[in-house]
């Protein structure tokens, strides 16, 4: 089976069949693809395979992991289900996620098979350290948010309405759940207050307060009543702490509220804290995400200098582009002067996004949590205005 060739879920499928796939739950699967690497976002290994000879690279391992934990979902939760069905229940469940009808809606086009149309469909979600700005961004900044898909499908199967809801209310607290996590060290070097301002200004659900008092109770995790969904959030605020130090006492204390938070045993969050360290220790050396003293440290770096080539490459359009817009220059001239309130900010952030849609090579901006990178384009524009409008700075 070659994840990388047309016909490998017909061939997974093929090799695990119904009464194979049905003595696994997704409860069972978890710890294992926490093993792998697939709840960090970096799988090392697969969960489910015959054949342990084949070489795998590390998207092809990705995507037969998302596959194998929504197939035993699949089975999982439906009584009687088959193959056919599985397929069909997987193309509508993405097809809801596809909301601006920008990533699957060419897939209809070219190929003939559903199976076919599958295999593509997971081939957008998975995505590369390697080529981060070659793919499309799904997921904020890893690929350790792809089990989100995995617990919004079971979430589809079981209630049978559109999931759009459930996977934004989860991205949305783990995104605001990682901030606070952020924010919770008791001494933060450069790169922390750079993540800490980055997330504060540019995540996409922006209902916590994000000042340094900013605590759980603007975050509903009532919601959360399966144990896998509280295990998964501990697991990656776990990973957002991680560093090559020892956690410092205020992270200590962030994970053990999250577990009081998330009504988990201190042994939870012992055993979630040892797992991301026993992971990073073992395949430090061989996943270059992690020679970092954080992985989004790494995100950060490297996207500046990509983001920061782009813009000046295409600075004249983007100045014309701006100049144009009547309503963000006035916004733009009075940022300089005063502090603009949360509705214009948000208006100058909407209007930045417009003007890059007309851009191509800065269609990275209106992806998918493309919104992280704002801050970095917002940088710029002083520099890229005329010197009239920095007069008044």
């Amino acid at each position: 089976m070659n994840p990388s060739t047309s016909g490998w879920i017909d061939k997974f499928l093929r090799d695990f069949d119904v009464d194979s796939l049905s003595q696994y739950s997704l409860d069972m699967l978890y710890p294992k693809l926490r093993e792998a690497g697939f709840i960090y976002g970096t799988s090392v290994d697969i969960v489910l395979t015959h054949d342990s000879e084949i070489i795998y690279s590390e998207e092809e391992k990705t995507k037969i992991n998302l596959f194998a934990a929504l197939v035993v979902t699949y089975y999982e939760t439906i009584d009687n289900g088959d193959q056919k069905d599985c397929i069909k229940a997987l193309i509508e469940f993405y097809e809801y996620l596809d909301t601006k009808k920008s990533f699957f809606s060419f897939i209809n086009t070219l190929t003939t098979s559903k199976s076919e149309k599958l295999e593509k469909i997971v081939h957008t979600r998975i995505q590369t350290n390697e080529s981060i700005f070659k793919k499309n961004f799904s997921h904020l900044l890893t690929n350790a948010l792809l089990f989100i898909d995995v617990l919004a499908f079971e979430h589809f199967l079981i209630h049978d309405k559109n999931p759009i809801e459930y996977a934004s209310a989860l991205e949305e607290s783990l995104t605001n759940i990682v901030f606070l996590a952020l924010n919770s060290k008791i001494e933060k070097d450069t790169y922390d207050e750079l993540l800490v301002k980055l997330f504060a200004s540019s995540v996409r659900y922006t209902k916590v307060n994000t000042d340094e008092d900013a605590t759980f109770d603007q975050i509903h995790l009532e919601a959360y009543t399966d144990v896998l969904e509280k295990r998964y959030i501990l697991d990656l605020t776990s990973l957002a702490v991680w560093n090559d130090k020892e956690i410092d006492l205020g992270e200590q204390d962030f994970i053990r509220a999250l577990g009081a938070e998330l009504q988990l045993s201190n042994q939870w969050v012992k055993e979630s804290l040892h797992s991301v360290q026993s992971f990073v220790k073992e395949h430090k050396e061989n996943i270059s995400f992690f020679n970092y003293s954080n992985p989004a440290h790494h995100f950060y770096k490297q996207t500046s200098r990509t983001v920061s080539v782009l813009i000046l490459r295409n600075k004249k359009r983007l100045i014309k582009e701006i100049t144009e817009s009547k309503d963000l220059m006035i916004l733009l001239g009075q940022s300089a002067v005063r502090d603009l309130s949360k509705e214009e900010k948000q208006k100058v952030k909407q209007q930045l996004l417009d003007v890059c849609k007309t851009i191509p090579s800065l269609a990275i901006f209106i992806l998918p949590g493309g919104s992280l990178l704002m801050p970095l384009l917002i940088k710029f524009i002083p520099q890229l205005l005329p010197s009239a409008f920095n007069e008044n700075k």
